[in-house]
């Protein structure tokens, strides 16, 4: 055939020979202005293909990293997760590799040996992709169509919705498109790679990367989400019994939360309580409490499992009913005293202390954080306590208690030294003390400092008495609480053993009542 289309060519006129190489140059010179844009606008499709396609594999790669921290810290839980992540991943990166080495055998077959697939000479060229991918020179197209399709089939084992299931059936589909295509009885890679220049060919290829890596990401993020890595970590089921208190005062109700660990709240369980399914649907257990004493309950909580099958997670709990009551009790004393605070300490078992409030008869109370300040009026009556809690949302009586009011007792007189580490000690008389001490001493004060009160006094005057040889008192007073002069030197003439005595001390308390305290004894050592 050959030598007859020579022959045919040799018999052709100068002139035919001339139209014809005229109507060559022609069609190729239109062919090159036409390509050449469109050409150069598949190879920025390229470009973007690629950008896209590298921010794709890091966010997968991403995606697979959060997976693997998980894991790491909750290996029990997240293992198998990882384990179908890590098998996605492999399938997709092979996939990915193997249309890598198409392109680059499509490119050698363009441009030869040294070709680079990112770097196309001859993008026109509309051989070499037909050349590779079709036979009867290629069969790779085949190949790829039946890795594609098995590829699809893998992945979407992996999802539970529809909508991702249809989308990466869509992007990842093997069937001819167009309508030309079809008519002609073409198959999928004879539709994507028949005279196809190598430019659009490769760029093909990049778009169906780019879907297999959409497709491991639609798989990455499933996988996680089984796996609620935005959850609290745990390992293990359990129900739980959450009361608000497990003393409960008769005529107030009982309530508690009844709860699982990790449950989905898409499909709540099932609580049911000595045998009675809750009706709130939350898992809030409340019943009446009508009479004292230990009340206990059990039940178990159901849950579907992804299955369709029921567990069961028994539970078991109790609660105390107790009559109405509240606890007053004097933290400094027994009785309240006139004219001063009396710290109180006013508690309701199982009520915070901000739903409890109380009053006082015969004087004032005031709440300081958790504790009460009392202070008396009338000596010689009654103060009564009387205490009230909010509970259940309403306020009720619990409790009252009555104190007795008494004026506080006469304090004594002492001197104060310093001890040896520089803190204060008394001088109670009775017993020798110190010359040296006595004349570091400033005067005399007064005070209770027995074993329920500390209350000091102001000391207002007193005196001091002394004796000559002849046995006649010497008294000096003091018009303050401090010694005067007269009173230091009659303590430097004083001799080991003598004594004097500090008598007519008066003072006033917190009360107000100025007071006239007993005599004491000094003896000088």
């Amino acid at each position: 055939m050959a030598s007859a289309r020579n022959q045919t060519i040799g018999r052709m006129s100068p002139r035919q020979k001339m139209i014809n190489l005229m109507y060559i140059v022609l069609t190729a010179m239109l062919a090159l202005n036409v390509s050449s844009d469109v050409l150069n606008g598949f190879s920025q499709v390229e470009d973007g293909l690629a950008r896209s396609n590298r921010t794709i594999s890091a966010r997968n790669a991403a995606l697979l990293d959060q997976l693997q921290a998980f894991v790491d810290k909750n290996p029990e839980k997240g293992s198998q997760w990882l384990s179908k992540a890590k098998d996605v991943h492999r399938a997709t990166d092979d996939l990915y590799q193997y249309i890598d080495s198409l392109k680059y055998a499509i490119a050698v077959e363009a441009d030869g040996a040294d070709a680079n697939a990112k770097e196309i000479d001859n993008k026109e060229n509309i051989d070499a992709a037909a050349h590779v991918m079709l036979p009867p020179t290629g069969n790779k197209g085949a190949e790829l169509r039946s890795a594609v399709d098995a590829y699809r089939r893998f992945v979407v084992q992996f999802l539970d919705d529809s909508t991702k299931i249809a989308s990466i059936n869509t992007a990842l589909s093997t069937q001819v498109k167009s309508r030309s295509a079809k008519a002609a009885g073409k198959n999928w890679e004879e539709e994507m790679f028949e005279d196809m220049p190598v430019v659009a060919a490769v760029t093909l290829l990049s778009k169906l990367q780019g879907d297999i890596r959409f497709a491991e990401g639609e798989v990455l993020q499933t996988l996680i989400t089984n796996v609620d890595l935005g959850d609290v970590r745990v390992n293990k089921l359990s129900a739980f019994v959450v009361p608000n208190s497990r003393i409960v005062m008769r005529g107030s109700n009982y309530s508690a939360d009844i709860v699982l660990a990790a449950v989905d709240t898409t499909s709540l369980p099932k609580v049911y309580v000595n045998g009675t399914l809750l009706s709130s649907g939350r898992g809030k257990y409340e019943v009446g409490t009508g009479r004292a004493g230990n009340f206990d309950y059990s039940g178990y909580i159901e849950v579907p499992a992804g299955d369709g099958s029921i567990s069961k997670y028994p539970f078991q709990s109790s609660y105390t009913v107790i009559e109405p009551m509240a606890t007053v009790s004097a933290t400094m004393m027994t009785v309240l005293y006139a004219g001063i605070n009396n710290p109180l300490s006013i508690a309701v078992p199982g009520v915070p202390s901000n739903a409890i409030s109380a009053t006082m008869t015969n004087g004032t109370l005031t709440r300081h954080g958790d504790q009460w300040i009392a202070r008396p009026g009338k000596v010689g009556s009654e103060s009564v306590v009387t205490v009230t809690a909010t509970i259940d949302g309403r306020q009720q009586k619990v409790g009252s208690t009555s104190f007795r009011v008494r004026k506080l007792p006469d304090p004594m007189p002492y001197i104060a030294y310093p001890d040896a580490n520089g803190g204060e000690n008394r001088y109670k008389g009775s017993k020798p003390f110190s010359k040296t001490l006595l004349l570091q001493a400033q005067g005399v004060s007064a005070a209770i400092d027995d074993d329920l009160l500390n209350v000091a006094y102001r000391v207002i005057s007193f005196e001091t008495v002394f004796f000559d040889s002849m046995g006649n008192a010497i008294p000096e007073v003091s018009n303050g609480d401090k010694f005067s002069q007269r009173q230091r030197d009659s303590f430097r003439r004083l001799n080991r053993g003598k004594r004097f005595y500090i008598s007519k001390v008066r003072a006033v308390g917190p009360d107000g009542i100025e007071r006239q305290l007993a005599p004491m004894e000094v003896l000088v050592n």
